[in-house]
């Protein structure tokens, strides 16, 4: 052949070529300016053909606008042209039509409605691949309309002869299903015939669609639940069968048609005792005879094992499928790990010895270096620890807690803490493992750390001395853990006589001098890394030594003197009433800095001398501990003092014998100097409230801050019983048109385990028209792993305290 000759072929090219050469000069752009230039002629060029009579070409353009489209630009222009290829009676044409009606339409464009009756007419051509082609679109994106439409033509291919066409139809049937659910009866019998299939297409086709019945009816579950033995039946020729080319995986006889038959299965036997006791046999046979080595075979047993948890199985399949999870443990695949301590994170409560045997496995995946399997090894430590077991676990922990990275350590903070108050075999020991964590990672602690510790402490009597030491060499040690610096101010401020004291039975004595614990407060106080918080504790220590030492007197009233005129106006006020006392009222001084009484673990928790919810609760008058006499002068205003802070619901009488307060034995002849001392505090009521949510241990509580004729304050507090934090919480709040509603800012969206701490929102209600007030609460929140949401109606309020 000439080159003339040559060039003018070239210039002829075939459709096909054309096609291929599009796409060599597409890749071999250079830029994305050079690639759009190649493509808008292109389109250009497609668009013209399309506006001309067949010229045979029509597949082939619409070919090349599929494969423009596959890179991201606009292909609207062809969807005409793929209803026009589909009513063609050529295979080629309606091949390429029906392919760019899947990827072109979807059920929101109006083009897919001239396809319908096309399609109707396809289903029953006499060549089986044209009706493939029709099933295989309309099981794509057939609209609910088209799936009415054709339903009945669906169930007729169902019970065809041909395999080919059956397998097609079923898995179309399954769009239907999820497209129109009430259309589900109308497969019924046919799929359940199905199941008699030796094809293997047709028993997956058929399984997925009873699958897809049984879970949208349950009329339909019970009606399959006869089918068990079918099934088991089915699931044993292919366990038991031997190599077959055609359906053999890695060694394993058809993978997934067994996680499909497995699949059903599990919803069949889920709350069933018969069904259960059916297949009890096959899943221990196929528990024992897969291969697990492969992936193909990972992946069945992993099916198996969801299955043996999820109905009502015998308790020795249970522990057997605990040890299949135990053996993934130590696959080198991480995905098979990663699946295996999810599984066992949620049968560690209902299957917890068995689970325990695999303790030592789960502890050396918290060393793997995939951050995820590190996360679940860690959550399923963490659900591990027992009474049992917490001291050698704990160990395990606080190392991993050294070396964890940033982003786990305040969970694994949190998990420890939670662990410790639950189980921990001793005080000292529960002690000693707060400090340690403080010490390791005191920066990503939760807020209410500093106040639970504290608790702590002034509950452990006969460990204050040792608390005392171990605290203040810690704090000469390092001072920017800020959580620990204050624990530690707060148990020289005190028990700082024991410490000067260096008397100790629980640790070496080590003699303390005077001037060494005010230079620590000091630094604290001068130290650029405090905070406002930990200087307000420091400064409170310095204060309160000043009736437990005898040399430095002098001295801590200068340094409390220099913070009178401190730029921070919490830390200032502190000093300027500290002053007072050194003045005025130095005869009580000794009194107000008493030792604080052991503080009740049911009282509401503070964080750095802020309330956890920012609203007023009541507390239990506090034990009587110290007798005192007061004059009766001043009775009634001392009473109420203690009112406030005791929380009682009748006035209080004046008494002979009264409880110490917060700030100690109170003289008998400075009752009425104390109150003048604190400015006067008016008794406020608390307001009533009610309970409008309580589930998944979650409680809401609602209650009226404030309330006019036309508008009303109401406070949402969320408290959490549960062992584990509820996160991501949010409040929506809906009310009638005529009221105007604000949200303020949420505290916060973690709710603390254990009833820790809680989360407030206020709400403000303007209601101009004076209509009958009602309010709908969105709850959402993730409790357990499992995202929960809840709509409350509430149609009365709590009336405000008066």
């Amino acid at each position: 052949m000439t080159r003339g000759n040559a060039s003018a072929f070239t210039g002829a090219m075939s459709p096909s070529v054309r096609l291929q050469e599009m796409i060599r000069v597409i890749r071999g752009a250079r830029t994305q300016g050079e690639e759009r230039g190649v493509i808008q002629r292109e389109c250009a060029a497609i668009r013209a053909q399309f506006r001309q009579a067949d010229n045979g070409t029509r597949s082939h353009n619409l070919a090349k606008l599929l494969y423009v489209h596959m890179l991201g630009y606009p292909a609207h222009f062809g969807q005409m042209e793929c209803v026009r290829l589909i009513a063609s009676p050529r295979y080629n044409e309606k091949r390429v039509g029906y392919l760019g009606a899947m990827m072109l339409l979807d059920e929101k464009q109006d083009a897919s409605l001239l396809i319908t009756n096309s399609i109707k007419n396809d289903l029953s051509h006499s060549s089986q691949y044209v009706q493939s082609l029709a099933l295989c679109t309309l099981g794509c994106m057939g609209s609910a309309e088209m799936c009415r439409d054709l339903a009945p033509e669906i169930d007729r291919l169902l019970r065809a002869s041909n395999s080919y066409i059956k397998k097609k139809a079923a898995l179309c049937a399954v769009h239907i299903v999820r497209k129109v659910p009430e259309l589900g009866e109308l497969f019924t019998p046919a799929s359940r015939s199905l199941l008699s299939e030796k094809n293997h297409g047709v028993l997956h086709g058929a399984v997925v669609l009873i699958t897809e019945l049984c879970e949208r009816n349950p009329d339909t579950l019970e009606q399959f639940r006869k089918a068990v033995p079918e099934l088991v039946q089915i699931m044993k020729g292919l366990v038991m069968s031997g190599y077959s080319p055609e359906h053999n995986v890695a060694g394993i006889s058809d993978p997934f048609l067994q996680v499909r038959i497995l699949r059903l299965l599990r919803i069949l036997g889920r709350n069933n005792d018969t069904a259960s006791d059916a297949m009890n046999d096959l899943l221990a046979q196929v528990a024992t005879n897969t291969d697990s080595s492969k992936t193909a075979g990972s992946a069945v047993l992993y099916e198996t094992v969801l299955t043996v948890m999820d109905i009502k199985s015998e308790s020795g399949l249970r522990v057997l499928a605990v040890n299949i999870l135990g053996r993934f443990l130590l696959n080198n695949d991480r995905n098979i790990r990663y699946i295996s301590m999810t599984s066992l994170q949620k049968i560690v409560q209902t299957d917890h010895n068995a689970v325990q045997r695999h303790r030592g496995t789960i502890v050396d995946c918290l060393k793997d270096q995939d951050a995820s399997v590190k996360r679940r090894a860690l959550e399923l430590s963490l659900a591990l620890v027992s009474a049992v077991n917490i001291r050698s676990l704990m160990k395990e922990l606080l190392l991993f807690l050294s070396s964890c990275p940033p982003e786990l350590r305040a969970h694994t903070t949190s998990g420890i803490f939670n662990a410790a108050e639950r189980y921990a075999p001793s005080q000292r020991w529960h002690i000693d493992t707060i400090l340690h964590v403080l010490t390791t990672a005191g920066g990503d602690v939760r807020d209410e750390t500093v106040p639970n510790l504290i608790q702590l402490i002034t509950t452990a009597t006969e460990l204050h001395c040792y608390t005392v030491h171990k605290l203040y060499r810690a704090l000469i040690t390092d001072i920017s853990v800020q959580s620990l610096v204050q624990v530690a101010c707060w148990c020289i401020g005190e028990y700082g006589d024991l410490l000067l004291r260096g008397e100790c039975e629980e640790t070496e004595p080590v003699q303390v001098a005077e001037d060494d614990v005010l230079d620590a407060l000091e630094m604290v106080l001068q130290s650029h890394m405090s905070s406002p918080a930990t200087r307000g504790f420091a400064l409170t220590a310095t204060m309160k030594l000043s009736t437990r030492i005898t040399h430095n007197v002098d001295r801590i009233r200068s340094i409390v003197s220099i913070y009178g005129s401190c730029i921070d106006v919490e830390l200032q006020q502190r000093a300027v009433e500290y002053n007072a006392l050194f003045k005025k009222y130095d005869h009580m001084r000794a009194a107000v800095l008493e030792r604080m009484p052991v503080i009740d673990k049911s009282s509401p928790g503070h964080t750095n001398g802020e309330s956890a919810g920012g609203s007023i609760k009541e507390m239990e008058p506090t034990k009587l501990t110290q007798e005192v006499v007061l004059p009766q002068g001043p009775a009634n205003q001392v009473c109420d003092l203690l009112d406030l802070l005791g929380g009682s619901g009748e006035p209080l009488q004046p008494s002979p014998a009264l409880s110490t307060t917060a700030l100690g034995p109170v003289s008998s002849t400075a009752g009425g100097d104390l109150l003048d001392l604190l400015g006067g505090l008016d008794v406020t009521p608390v307001p009533p409230s009610v309970i409008v949510y309580e589930k998944n241990g979650m409680t809401l509580k609602l209650q009226t801050d404030k309330q006019t004729d036309t508008g009303m304050t109401i406070t949402l507090t969320a408290t959490n019983s549960t062992d584990r934090d509820i996160t991501s919480l949010t409040l929506q709040a809906a009310v009638p048109k005529s009221v105007q509603l604000q949200m303020k800012a949420p505290s916060g969206d973690v709710i603390p385990a254990h009833g820790l701490g809680q989360v407030t929102q206020t709400v403000l209600l303007n209601n101009p028209n004076m209509v009958s007030l009602k309010m709908r609460v969105r709850v959402c929140y993730t409790s357990q792993d499992f995202v929960c949401q809840d709509t409350v109606q509430i149609d009365s309020f709590p009336s405000p305290a008066w």
